[in-house]
């Protein structure tokens, strides 16, 4: 699960002020299929998934989504929120609608390549180095390579990219990812 403050995707309620009549219930299933759903002493978070990725819906009691009002904080990922927020309620109004924007959708080749990156960065810290990332991510037939030939392969060229950028990755880039850059 996601923090909400690190994450745009993740749509924050709160119980709408007196006064507000309530048009509509927040009822999960119909936004697409409900793939996760916890709870614990700051409320309750719903992961759906539709398609276009997976939407995180916080629930800070159960009453809010009986009379919901989205949260929507001013902060650099505003732009993002608002369009999160709006497909959100264009969905539950029956628009046929995805519910995440483009900015936080992965494409099929991002997503291949961020498995790969996270598999390189667990070869290596299982004490792995570029010839067992090229064998086992990179599935090259390189990495069987005399040590002379191997030195000079593409496989091997590609393996250590790809654990030079799992690092840098894993150490602090995966926060832009939750955040769409």
């Amino acid at each position: 699960m996601w923090l909400p403050e690190v994450s745009p995707g993740t749509l924050i309620l709160e119980p709408a002020p007196s006064g507000f009549a309530a048009t509509v219930a927040i009822v999960p299933g119909v936004l697409g299929e409900v793939i996760g759903d916890r709870s614990d002493a700051e409320g309750r978070e719903v992961v759906v998934n539709d398609g276009s990725g997976e939407l995180h819906v916080r629930l800070p009691s159960d009453d809010v989504a009986q009379r919901p009002a989205i949260v929507l904080p001013m902060d650099a990922e505003f732009d993002i929120r608002l369009d999160v927020a709006s497909r959100f309620v264009s969905r539950l109004r029956g628009k046929p609608v995805k519910l995440l924007p483009v900015a936080l959708r992965l494409t099929s080749l991002q997503r291949t390549r961020l498995i790969q990156l996270l598999h390189a960065f667990d070869v290596r810290e299982a004490g792995g180095g570029p010839r067992e990332v090229a064998e086992l991510v990179l599935d090259s037939q390189q990495a069987a390579l005399p040590s002379v030939e191997w030195k000079d392969s593409a496989a091997r060229r590609k393996a250590i990219r790809l654990i030079r950028d799992s690092i840098t990755l894993v150490e602090r880039n995966y926060l832009k990812l939750l955040r769409g850059r």
